[in-house]
């Protein structure tokens, strides 16, 4: 075993503090990464509240970094190489989802990089908010060059979650986008759908929201506590995109969608309750998605290379991670906290 240092938790709603963080030796197919930077996602604040105590929570799953060692089988990697790690470190690599490369999807369910067991020798796998961070090699990603590290670091979380469904349900150009929810992944969903060449439109009960979402490529915000806007858009848009993470009534989302269109949730998570009038008038689809595989993941990086997509990122010291999550937990931040690391060093 070796030990670096990070950021952890000892159970719920607790206060992160410095901790040592113990990391596997390097097996023949592994990467030792230092982690630069490294984003702070919804579900690092979720995973801390529900965090039961007993163990240490390290959080963190969409970080980049610099190789600094590789196992003798590695060939895809050298030290000194910039890579990115999202929310998969490991699959079954047999069934059908990752013979589909769809690892996100794994029969056996994905080890996760914060909060799962390894499948090698059933160890809790402790996350990016840490100086080291030991993966596979199949699961670190080349950083293309002239991405910004830190503000590509939320790409390999919130960025795939969006980038899935978008590609998945074939947006591009003359494709009707709404993305609903203006936040770490709504900019993204915003950034991403511009760039693929749709139509696209901000839903935000925030309406002085409407310079970023004019900033970021959007054509258009629509105010969602107004009704007479929510009437006149009915039926118009091709694919909306939910990123909102608070539970809400779905109803008034998918009226916005068109014919044979599709409503993709990807903010929330828990259950939800639906009118099915909502689908049949239209033959609308509710659909959702989560991460991204190996193939996915690697081609939504060279697309941000090629279009200039990265985060909207506010940097803060490592240090000051507490901060963050009470910020975070406020909704006070415009669009992704991402924490740099160098203070652990």
């Amino acid at each position: 075993m070796r030990t670096t240092v990070g950021w952890g938790a000892d159970g719920p709603a607790a206060v992160l503090r410095r901790v040592p963080v113990e990391r596997r030796d390097l097996r023949p197919d592994d990467l030792a990464v230092r982690v630069d930077y490294c984003g702070v996602c919804h579900t690092d604040l979720h995973a801390v509240h529900a965090h039961s105590g007993g163990t240490t929570l390290v959080p963190g799953h969409e970080f980049t970094g610099v190789v600094t060692e590789v196992g003798p089988e590695v060939t895809r990697f050298a030290v000194g190489d910039p890579v990115g790690v999202g929310n998969i470190v490991d699959s079954c690599g047999e069934c059908a989802m990752c013979r589909a490369d769809q690892e996100n999807f794994c029969h056996t369910f994905p080890t996760l990089t914060y909060g799962g067991t390894d499948r090698h020798d059933g160890s809790a796998t402790l996350g990016g908010y840490s100086r080291e961070y030991i993966v596979r090699d199949g699961f670190a990603y080349p950083l293309p060059a002239g991405l910004d590290p830190a503000a590509a670091a939320p790409l390999l979380c919130a960025g795939i979650t969006v980038w899935e469904p978008l590609r998945a349900l074939g947006v591009g150009p003359g494709s009707r986008v709404a993305v609903a929810g203006l936040g770490g992944l709504g900019h993204l969903a915003v950034r991403f759908a511009v760039a693929l060449g749709a139509d696209t439109t901000v839903i935000s009960r925030s309406a002085d929201k409407a310079d970023d979402a004019r900033r970021l490529g959007a054509h258009d915000l629509i105010d969602s506590t107004d009704p007479d806007r929510l009437a006149a858009a009915r039926d118009r848009f091709d694919v909306v995109i939910d990123t909102i993470s608070a539970p809400h009534d779905l109803g008034p989302y998918l009226r916005l969608v068109a014919m044979d269109g599709t409503l993709s949730q990807v903010g929330y998570l828990g259950e939800v309750t639906i009118e099915t009038m909502d689908l049949l008038a239209g033959r609308k689809r509710l659909s959702s998605a989560g991460s991204g595989g190996r193939a996915a993941t690697a081609a939504m990086l060279d697309f941000c290379a090629e279009h200039g997509v990265t985060a909207d990122i506010e940097l803060l010291p490592s240090a000051r991670v507490n901060e963050a999550f009470d910020r975070l937990q406020r909704n006070d931040v415009r669009y992704r906290f991402v924490l740099d690391l160098s203070d652990l060093s």
